[in-house]
């Protein structure tokens, strides 16, 4: 194997499945903490701006770069751009940025795959016999990182998450708590935002 960055079981059990994206997402994540000299964030000072969107199977990726970083969508460190392509910026207040993308040539080498064309005719990849997922699983970890990536150092890059706050009101309908900068007001009361009716 050339890749130094192999996705845990755990990683896959969380996943869900097997595919050739997760890892490939895995592996990204552990290059840009190793570019960025840090580690993998225990807290909430690292982020992730994925340029992923939705409709599209290769979003497995980013399960991946959770896995790889815990930048997590649960500690709020992780957001897309809804770009719809293949290429995530990592971000360390202290460190700056560093953005990775798939290569072309890389998603066609992808392409050519049984795994690749039964997901086009729509079969779940849980569906999808082992020895046709670990094939390309074991392609993506054939490849250098040099084949598979284009790196984009971003030492200016900014980032500034929303401040988190513990501020919540109960919404004066349905009497469930609603934080704060989501309240809306409605009948000179406060209200969550589906009681409110806009």
């Amino acid at each position: 194997m050339t890749a130094q960055h192999i996705a845990p079981a755990w990683a896959f059990e969380f996943h869900g499945h097997q595919c050739p994206f997760m890892p490939i997402g895995y592996r990204m994540g552990r290059l840009a903490l190793e570019k960025l000299g840090v580690e993998r964030e225990k807290d909430h000072g690292f982020f992730v701006i994925a340029e992923l969107g939705e409709g599209h199977p290769q979003t497995c990726m980013m399960d991946g770069i959770q896995a790889a970083t815990g930048a997590t969508f649960g500690k709020l460190l992780i957001s897309k751009t809804f770009y719809g392509k293949l290429a995530a910026t990592f971000y360390h207040p202290q460190k700056g940025g560093i953005r990775f993308s798939l290569k072309p040539d890389a998603v066609d080498g992808m392409g050519k795959f049984e795994f690749i064309a039964m997901r086009k005719k729509g079969i779940e990849p849980s569906q999808i016999p082992a020895p046709v997922s670990e094939e390309i699983i074991r392609w993506v970890y054939e490849q250098t990182d040099e084949t598979l990536f284009s790196v984009e150092p971003k030492p200016d890059f900014q980032f500034k998450p929303v401040k988190g706050s513990f501020n919540k009101t109960k919404c004066g309908t349905c009497g469930e708590y609603v934080f704060d900068r989501y309240l809306r007001m409605k009948d000179g009361k406060p209200v969550c935002i589906p009681c409110s009716g806009y």
